[in-house]
């Protein structure tokens, strides 16, 4: 039975963002990955289907105590699975009741839909599509180790490093166990698709950091300095964090705030195990937290990534291909918050740049949540033109929105991702001279040449001579 426990909580966890399901799967701890990760995929590709048969079979109704991913999990193993597996606990007998019920409201199903096989029922989206496709990024943390000391470690265990990327064609051409540097982030290593790495005892260590290039954008377009004081609004799972940890090198204080005790208590583990020292972690909800606050009159940096749609995520494309986008009336609350949480940022005193980001693909929390904001801070703030060489820009649906960045497997080979960069318009004082916003994060050149004196060496690397 704690097989199927193991799944409905990552199941659970995946459609509440904590993670994809293979990251899931491993942090779960169940001893036998490989049939944790085989049923949860399944139970999710076949979701739509058995949320049908749950509802008109009215199982959730009579059954109280089931929850309902773990009647999604038990539900497959019964209809469509390998049957109960350990006898199937305290559940079986519950479902034995419903058995009958369940089966003909399948039978129900093929019949409306003309289909005879189980396998039909699914859409025909369901084959691998660009999201397959995307490269494995790797983000080198740099409170820990550098590029050089990553890149090294890799070649020792067989890996072949073919330089710095020139462009999209060299990540698509990635094949085996080769590997490049990314051509937009320094620190970002590109492996090919379907790589895995959470056993590398680098990423067990936190020298690496498994996170899309579309999600390092927001912290390496907010650039804040060493020292600055920076509020991550809507903070876990603590990647973009312990992202803007490294960029302040530990200096200065990070406010990270979130909602959700569970994930805070997950993001902790993160940032510790990735050596995160500048950051103070509150269980509280963003819009709740006073700019008036003395604590937080010298913050000028804010990184917003508030909850959304999930539209544009990999696991999301990967796992539930085919999968209808959100309702409309989702997709309106989840702009309502966005919209009052973006402007909630806007009005923190000292603010000078704000990165607003989602991982969502819909125009609704995207462009016009921007457009909104951009209104209502009657001109106190502007886009910042952002990376111009980008080649997905923002939705034309107001003067300015090609600053903004979008983000797709289709164009930029990551995930589904918007960004925008505020920036606040300068009024010159007759008194002080007016502050100047941090300079744009200039895009790199030609690789640097390797430096002589090494950082810390990675955990478990033979030793090296000069």
């Amino acid at each position: 039975m704690a097989l199927y426990a193991a799944a409905a909580a990552v199941l659970a966890g995946v459609e509440s963002r904590q993670g994809s399901i293979k990251g899931l799967v491993y942090a779960s701890r169940f001893q036998n990955v490989k049939q944790l990760y085989a049923l949860v995929c399944e139970a999710q590709r076949y979701a739509s289907v058995l949320d049908a048969v749950i509802e008109r079979a009215g199982l959730l109704r009579a059954e109280k105590k089931l929850r309902p991913h773990l009647a999604q999990v038990l539900v497959y193993e019964l209809l469509l699975g390998r049957g109960f597996r350990g006898g199937g606990g305290r559940w079986k007998p519950v479902l034995d009741r419903h058995r009958a019920r369940l089966k003909a409201e399948l039978a129900r199903l093929k019949v409306q839909r003309g289909v005879s096989r189980n396998e039909d029922l699914l859409d025909a989206g369901t084959r691998p599509g660009a999201a397959s496709q995307v490269p494995r990024f790797v983000r080198v943390n740099t409170l820990k180790t550098c590029s050089d000391d990553a890149v090294d470690y890799f070649k020792r265990q067989g890996f072949t490093y073919q330089g710095r990327a020139s462009g999209l064609e060299d990540l698509q051409a990635l094949r085996g166990k080769c590997f490049l540097l990314d051509p937009l982030l320094s620190e970002l290593l590109v492996f090919p698709a379907q790589t895995d790495l959470h056993d590398h005892p680098l990423y067990q260590a936190g020298h690496l950091i498994l996170q899309d290039k579309a999600s390092c954008l927001p912290a390496m377009l907010l650039a804040p300095p060493p020292g600055s004081q920076v509020i991550d609004a809507c903070a876990a799972p603590g990647n973009k964090t312990s992202h803007l940890a490294a960029l302040m090198k530990n200096q200065g204080k990070i406010f990270a705030f979130d909602l959700d005790a569970k994930r805070l208590a997950s993001m902790a583990t993160l940032l510790a195990r990735a050596g995160v020292s500048c950051c103070e972690l509150a269980e509280k909800d963003f819009l709740s937290v006073p700019p008036s606050d003395q604590r937080y009159q010298q913050v000028q940096y804010i990184l917003l990534d508030p909850s959304c749609s999930g539209s544009g995520m990999l696991s999301r494309q990967l796992e539930e291909p085919g999968a209808g986008g959100p309702s409309r009336e989702r997709l309106q609350a989840l702009a309502g918050f966005q919209q009052r949480a973006l402007g909630h940022a806007l009005s923190f005193p000292s603010l000078r740049r704000l990165v607003y980001s989602t991982c969502s693909l819909c125009r609704e929390e995207n462009e016009d949540v921007v457009q909104e904001a951009l209104q209502q801070s009657a001109g106190a703030f502007r886009l910042a033109p952002a990376l111009p060489s980008w080649p997905h820009r923002g939705l034309s649906t107001f003067p300015g929105a090609e600053h903004c960045l979008r983000a797709s497997p289709d164009t930029t080979l990551t995930g589904g991702f918007f960004v925008a960069v505020f920036e606040r318009v300068e009024v010159p004082s007759p008194d002080s001279p007016a502050e100047v916003p941090p300079p744009e994060r200039a895009e790199p050149g030609p690789a640097p040449k390797r430096r002589k004196r090494r950082r810390r060496a990675a955990p478990g690397a033979p030793p090296t001579g000069p």
